[in-house]
């Protein structure tokens, strides 16, 4: 028995594991707002307090960089320490890994329903693979091609400069520099960048706010009104919002693709994608993603698919405790 949780800016979900790596079979579940809460360790306690099971190891997932068991979460005033988690929960085996390294682990425990195909790519795909994810901010993982199968290494590729790509993407550049002073890929590919997107073009007059438009934003999430009213056509300028993000989401994609050389794939994460596959289906994303110059044909044979199961992270830090508990205990065997 383990228990796993995803840690994201927005949400901390929280499981009971038990079984075999691809065979995982998931037990009580639950959703806690991560911001009403001071970490992890006060999530787990109300967790562990509802649902009392002997534990053999812990993971978390966490939306941030670690280093030595250790994150300082970017999106939360949160220090998150695997020593702490340990003693403060009384188990062991602790492991802390970002959270787009547990949704790289979690694609072995997906099946072939859980993934929408936007580029079949090459008949024989061989290779790494790579995986980028838009959801409260921007996630990109690498799994690398070695003994048959694929050892997922963590990145903080969301954080690296922003590369315009085209003048409007210039004026962007200009606009978010003069509000940020440095603007990253996630300042224009996640859900708050949506909104930046959308502000860009409302204040530079590129599209008009109707008054309905703003009192909907203000009262609710920004990022999901833009979203709704750029995917039903209802709203203009929310359509040219959705246009920009969908090619700069493509963009970013190919620069991962061609940086690990994921020639085994490309899966798109996150909470966004799922929520606008047919947007993603239609031919701005992929050739944003292929437009790579001399490279393209490279680019064109990548498999490109979108994960649609929202548990992939949480499944990636059950396997990675569910392994963890295993090595644990064949050393205590020894």
């Amino acid at each position: 028995m383990v228990l796993a949780g995803d840690i994201g800016g927005t949400n901390t979900r929280l499981a009971f594991f038990e079984g075999e790596p691809g065979h995982l079979k998931p037990l009580e579940t639950e959703v806690f707002p991560s911001g009403q809460h001071s970490g992890p360790e006060e999530i787990a306690h109300k967790f562990l307090a509802k649902h009392n099971r002997p534990l053999e190891a812990i993971c978390f997932g966490i939306a941030g960089p670690v280093r030595d068991g250790v994150s300082r979460t970017p999106n939360l005033p949160w220090v998150v320490d695997s020593k702490n988690i340990s003693k403060e929960l009384g188990v062991g085996i602790v492991e802390l890994i970002n959270d787009l390294e547990a949704n790289a682990h979690g694609i072995a425990e997906l099946s072939p329903t859980d993934f929408v195909t936007l580029n079949q790519g090459a008949p024989s795909c061989e290779g790494n693979q790579a995986l980028i994810s838009a959801g409260t901010g921007l996630g990109e993982a690498g799994l690398l091609a070695e003994h048959g199968g694929y050892r997922p290494f963590a990145s903080e590729g969301g954080h690296a400069d922003f590369a315009a790509r085209n003048e409007l993407e210039i004026d962007l550049l200009r606009h978010l520099i003069a509000q940020f002073g440095r603007v990253s890929w996630e300042r224009v590919l996640s859900g708050p960048g949506l909104v930046n997107i959308y502000q860009f073009l409302r204040d530079t007059k590129r599209g008009t706010e109707s008054k309905e438009l703003a009192a909907e934003m203000s009262e609710g999430n920004a990022a999901a009104t833009i979203s709704r009213h750029g995917l039903d056509g209802s709203s203009e300028i929310c359509v040219q919002a959705l246009d920009v993000f969908t090619g700069i989401y493509g963009a970013e994609a190919g620069n991962l693709a061609l940086k690990v050389m994921a020639t085994g794939g490309m899966f798109i994460g996150g909470g966004i994608a799922p929520k606008m596959i047919k947007k993603l289906q239609q031919p701005a994303f992929l050739e944003a993603f292929c437009a790579k110059g001399r490279v393209r044909g490279l680019l064109e044979a990548i498999p490109v698919r979108v994960i649609t199961n929202d548990k992939t992270a949480l499944l990636g830090a059950g396997r990675v405790a569910t392994l963890a508990a295993r090595r644990g205990s064949r050393a205590t065997n020894a």
